[in-house]
């Protein structure tokens, strides 16, 4: 997923994507990612910087890792449960365990300020304000004077 802006010169990946994640049935394979879910990502973008949403409930901050390395910002987090219950006639036990993890990459177009970005975790959604460097908003529209 990336914040910069799609044309139609770079649809190469976004192809090889559909055919090799696509089954045959219509749906997606997830063969190569079991234990592996992908929250939903709400990315809005106004003149001041881009918004990112991340729907991730039942989490903490502790969960989560996030990282920028060369304009690409990554954000993980993993988490394992184990629970242990027998009977009270100690005749079996049974032991159950999870393990979730998930890991989205986002390319940061130039005109971000990445010295200024922040994250805040609040009732199970993960938000990462990416504000933009100064040249790079909106301009209020002004006169210039011919000499």
């Amino acid at each position: 997923m990336s914040l910069v802006k799609r044309t139609n010169d770079n649809w190469l990946p976004s192809v090889f994507d559909d055919m090799f994640k696509t089954d045959w049935l219509g749906g997606t394979t997830n063969v190569n990612n079991i234990g592996v879910s992908i929250p939903a990502v709400n990315i809005i973008e106004n003149d001041e910087s881009f918004e990112l949403a991340v729907a991730a409930p039942g989490k903490t901050k502790a969960d989560f890792n996030i990282e920028l390395d060369n304009d690409v910002l990554t954000i993980s987090a993993q988490e394992s449960k184990e629970s242990e219950k027998s009977e009270e006639k100690g005749k079996y036990t049974r032991r159950e365990f999870s393990y979730n993890r998930f890991k989205r990459a986002f390319s940061l177009p130039e005109t971000v300020n990445s010295a200024k970005i922040n994250a805040s975790y609040d009732n199970g959604v993960l938000n990462i304000s990416i504000p933009k460097k100064e040249e790079a908003k909106i301009q209020a529209k002004r006169l210039i004077e011919i000499s």
